[in-house]
């Protein structure tokens, strides 16, 4: 799916991926690791189209933690191996 994004898109996640797994490389000195940087990130990155519950908002923010995650720990297989020459 990532593939099918439009190149800007692709290029920006790319980014911001590489800055969140580098973060996360790091979590023995700054205590960021791929679950607590998913917990700050997630509900600022996708969200439901329309107001909801409080109880559906926490299950849609799970979800989504639970993407971001994913995506924090397997960067460098989604989005190339290269990802730290970003820097």
């Amino acid at each position: 799916l990532v593939n099918q994004l439009p190149d800007a898109n692709l290029i920006l996640l790319r980014h911001l991926f590489g800055v969140l797994h580098h973060i996360e490389q790091n979590s023995g000195v700054n205590q960021m690791n791929a679950f607590n940087l998913a917990l700050c990130i997630a509900p600022n990155m996708l969200w439901l189209p329309s107001p909801t519950g409080p109880e559906e908002e926490s299950r849609s923010t799970k979800k989504v933690a639970m993407l971001v995650q994913f995506l924090i720990e397997n960067s460098a297989e989604i989005f190339g191996g290269d990802i730290a020459s970003l820097f």
